[in-house]
């Protein structure tokens, strides 16, 4: 059964969360697991208490962008299936797994934790494509943080495919010992507002709630790379701040398990 609003800021009120939780405590288990799709090149699951996202890594060879002409590209896509969550619809992408691939996109991008550089096969011609395909199995809250886990773990798992310069082909099913370029690791911290109260990871029914969310990406030496604002109402500069030293402690702990 889903909490009302007024239940669920009546318990932060006493600072108690509808999970027994503490205000700036996850869910558990957290869980990785990596390789549990042989067929890409790369795949990582991860599970925050009920909440279970898949990611998958697929590289192919294509034209660079005209901006970019000696890096490879990279693509996020988010896939809300119906399974996942009832309020997800078959069709289209609409504003959440936009929203969602877009998070995720940012976090990897900004952090610049690929070497774009060195996907580069030919400059202004040929470079490495890189896809990015988040399929939320459960989603029981917070699919922001799990997507963020399981794409970090998914580019760490990835192996290059083989690569016919002559043919100009790439060989699938034959996998290099090559890993990706990695050189950062951009770990996402999710925060909401309900009431005065500020909590990490929220559930279900906690973001059915929610009045502002802040989603905040940092890599390990506590350097912000991205921000993502959500929710109806707005964040004031000291909790914005609150937030963000929240989430950089959070990281630490999340980038433990990478």
């Amino acid at each position: 059964m889903i909490a009302t609003k007024d239940y669920v800021t009546t318990l932060l009120g006493k600072d108690i969360r509808s999970d027994n939780r503490k205000l700036d405590e996850y869910r558990k288990p957290i869980t990785i697991e990596t390789n549990i799709s042989p067929k890409s090149e790369g795949s990582a699951k991860v599970t925050i208490g009920e909440t279970i996202v898949i990611a998958g890594i697929k590289m192919d060879v294509g034209e660079p962008f005209p901006d970019t002409l000696d890096k490879g590209n990279l693509m996020v896509n988010a896939e809300l299936l119906p399974l996942s969550n009832p309020d997800f619809e078959s069709g289209p992408p609409d504003v959440y797994s936009i929203e969602l691939a877009r998070v995720i996109d940012r976090g990897v991008r900004e952090s610049e934790c690929i070497d774009m550089k060195k996907l580069c096969i030919k400059k202004g011609e040929k470079v490495w494509n890189v896809f990015i395909d988040l399929y939320p199995i459960n989603d029981s809250g917070n699919l922001f943080d799990a997507a963020g886990l399981a794409a970090l773990a998914a580019l760490k798992d990835a192996k290059f495919p083989e690569y016919d310069e002559k043919e100009g082909k790439v060989i699938y099913g034959t996998k290099t010992k090559k890993n990706l370029p990695l050189t950062k690791l951009p770990i996402s911290c999710t925060l909401v507002k309900i009431g005065d109260k500020i909590i990490v990871d929220p559930n279900t029914e906690e973001e059915k709630s929610m009045d502002a969310r802040l989603t905040v990406a940092t890599i390990d030496n506590n350097e912000l790379c991205a921000l993502q604002k959500g929710g109806n109402s707005s964040l004031t500069i000291e909790e914005i701040k609150k937030m963000v030293e929240i989430a950089i402690e959070k990281g630490k702990e999340l980038r433990k398990l990478l």
